[in-house]
């Protein structure tokens, strides 16, 4: 039973490690804009995740078996715990990538601001008065 226990937690660590270099290539193509790239990694992310999910049961279903029965080795703890560092790392990375996306969203805003400017001032014309005024789609924007 311990052998099929270590056996899932290898399985498990090596999911979580597969997970965590997903994340450094995320953050890769989030900073490259490849969306096309960046949409196959996240179905690859999401297949994973199943993965990570449904092998975790199966850890846990082990290891109460083998906890109850006893039969917990020496060797599994310190696989547990590193399970748990790669873990904390891949949620590290999944924040930072997090915010990547936000920065990107912000700069999507400034620019398309900036865009909508440049429109308004190629637009705008003067009155036989001499004062500004801008064409018929800015109407109701001030600045």
């Amino acid at each position: 039973m311990t052998t099929s226990l270590e056996n899932a937690i290898s399985k498990q660590l090596e999911l979580l490690k597969s997970l965590k270099g997903l994340l450094e290539k995320e953050l890769h193509l989030i900073s490259s804009r490849e969306p096309e790239t960046l949409m196959q990694l996240l179905n690859e992310k999401q297949v994973l995740l199943d993965n990570i999910e449904s092998q975790d049961s199966a850890v846990e279903t082990l290891y109460k078996r083998a906890e109850s029965a006893g039969a917990v080795s020496e060797n599994c703890e310190p696989m547990l715990d590193e399970c748990k560092q790669v873990m904390f790392e891949c949620k590290y990375l999944t924040q930072i990538n997090a915010k990547s996306v936000e920065q990107g969203q912000l700069r999507l805003v400034h620019l398309r601001n900036l865009m909508m400017e440049l429109r308004a001032k190629e637009s705008m014309t003067y009155d036989r008065s001499g004062r500004a005024s801008g064409n018929s789609s800015t109407k109701g924007i001030s600045a």
